[in-house]
This record gives C-alpha cells, structure tokens and sequence, in this order.
C-alpha cells in the first residue's frame, strides 16, 4: 500500500550536536542577557494543578455518560488536556516548577501531574529525557531515537500512519530495547502512586471515568494534532538539520515546547520564556527550518517517500557517558 521510502538506515554523522555550541556562543558573547531567562517558571505550579482539578472535574462528568459520548470526550477534550499535561512534566523534568535548588520538589510535583493521565512514567521519563539533551542522537543512549525495526517496517505510507497511531506504544516499549536501565525507588514511588490514584478513581466514579483516562493518554499521543511535535522535533525533513522549530498556535497548549531549538540551546530556560530567546537572537533563529503546522508535518511524513523512522541523525558517542 503505496511505496517504499528510500531510505535504509539513519543519517550517520560524526560532529558533535550543535546546540552546546550556540548556547556557549548565545551566552557568552553575543546576547548574555539570555542568561536572565534561566529561572524557574512558579506559574507553571498554579496551571499544572488547575489541569488536575480540570481532568478531575472531567472524571466525574464522563462517569454516567452513553459509552459513545465517554468515546467522543476522550478524544475531544482528555486527549488534549493529556497530552499538555506529558508537556508539563517535560517542564517539570528540567525543574522549571521550583528550580534546580529544589530538584526533589520537582519529582514529587512530576508524580502529582502525572495522576490524571493513569500510567506511571514521570520519574523514567526524566531520566532518559536527560540523556536526550546531553547525547541527541547518541546510539544506544538517546531512545527518542526508533530502533532498527521500526525503520525497516514502517516504511510505506500505510505502515507509517500505523505507526503514528502507535507512538506510545513505541515511546513506552524503546527504553527497554536501547537503553534498559535499573529500577529506581522513586520509580517505584511513582507506580505505586499511580495504581493507588487509578484504584480511588474507579472506587469513587467506575469503569468510565478510568476509560476516559487511559483513553485520553493514548489517543492523546497518537493520531492527534500534537503529536506532529514528536515528528516535528527531529526528523530530518531537510538534509544536515537536526532539530526544527514550530511556530504556531498549539504553543499555548505545549508549555511552548513547539520552540525546540530554542529548547535544547537552552533547556534550563522554562517554555514560557522560549519565545523571548527567539526573539533575543532573532537573527539566528529566524533563519533556521520551521514548521507553523504540526498537522502538515503528519501528512508530510506519512506521504513523503524520501521521510520515514530511519530520518534522524544519529551519531556514535566518544568517551565517557553519564547517566542518570
């Protein structure tokens, strides 16, 4: 069902990823004043839990609905508020709720976010997305990168729409087939809280409500709107460029995770200042690759013949790596 992409393995480069540069170039000779933007972001506490109280209001409205409306919701409302919340603690993990000083502050309030969306991930989520800043691209390390699998399968418009609505199943299962890593006790922490909070949910509102939630996660990182961020943020549309930015209105429902360039230049800096760093060094960014539709990016990859898992750039790293 239509043709084969062209490509056969990933893009092999030998150059350090280039952001570390630009921000030493950013912060310390042109535009210093950038340095000002690295601070915690302390409104992101007060939204992070009005989207709890939102998502427990929704819990209790869905719990006497017709299955079809429970259906409708999910997709309408609990995957968009579900996937915002994964962008809250992708805000969370860089510690941008209560800054590096308070670093035990932020897991806690990660696990708090993580509630209403039904499957524990917060605390495993932070410590490979860690690696990802440090090691973009780094074989065997960065497990935003797809295996070897799925480049090979996914690799006709068909398989590759599959693919899509399969995201979190793959962001899920990747870790444990790249990098496997020892289980931690506040991993353990995260499950049992997770399994406690899903337990009182089906004992206070029934089978509906934890639907809704399960639901509004997987839909919500699936075949979605904002989820073309996934595909957006790395793969390699135009040859020798790593990492593109988008620029459009879904912003205000991502903590501005659209502006990725400006993200991992400067990851301490929380999403809300990220459009103040673009516009600091306007002569940069304005310049490099951009999306302004994240839908766009999804039809793009699924008809492009020359675009498919295999179109990131990937890299073999040298001396010691640092995990969390």
């Amino acid at each position: 069902m239509g043709n084969t992409v062209a490509r056969d393995d990933f893009e092999w480069v030998y150059t350090d990823q280039p952001h570390d540069r630009r921000k030493e170039i950013w912060v310390r000779t042109k535009h210093p004043e950038i340095k000002a933007l690295m601070k915690p972001d302390y409104n992101l506490i007060w939204v992070v839990v009005l989207m709890v109280l939102a998502q427990l209001t929704a819990f209790y409205l869905v719990k006497d609905l017709d299955w079809k409306w429970v259906v409708f919701w999910s997709y309408v409302f609990g995957s968009c508020i579900s996937h915002s919340m994964t962008l809250a603690i992708h805000e969370i993990s860089h510690n941008s709720a209560f800054g590096n000083s308070k670093a035990m502050w932020n897991r806690w309030f990660g696990i708090f976010a993580n509630l209403p969306l039904g499957l524990p991930y917060s605390i495993s989520f932070k410590r490979y997305h860690m690696d990802h800043h440090r090691y973009l691209g780094g074989d065997g390390i960065d497990v935003d990168i797809p295996t070897n699998f799925e480049g090979w399968f996914f690799c006709t418009p068909f398989r590759k729409f599959i693919w899509i609505v399969l995201q979190p199943f793959f962001y899920a299962i990747r870790p444990l087939c790249i990098n496997p890593k020892p289980i931690t006790r506040l991993e353990i922490i995260n499950l049992l809280a997770q399994l406690a909070f899903d337990v009182v949910v089906y004992y206070l509102w029934g089978v509906k409500s934890i639907f809704y939630m399960l639901a509004g996660s997987v839909l919500g990182l699936g075949l979605h709107p904002i989820s073309g961020h996934f595909i957006a943020e790395h793969y390699m549309f135009l040859k020798g460029h790593e990492t593109y930015s988008y620029y459009g209105p879904l912003n205000l429902l991502t903590f501005n995770v659209g502006y990725h360039n400006e993200h991992h230049d400067f990851p301490n800096i929380p999403g809300k200042s990220l459009p103040l760093v673009k516009k600091i060094a306007a002569e940069y960014y304005d310049n490099l690759p951009q999306y302004n539709s994240w839908i766009k990016v999804l039809y793009d990859f699924v008809m492009d013949d020359t675009i498919s898992p295999y179109s990131r750039m990937k890299r073999q790293l040298k001396g010691e790596v640092k995990q969390d």
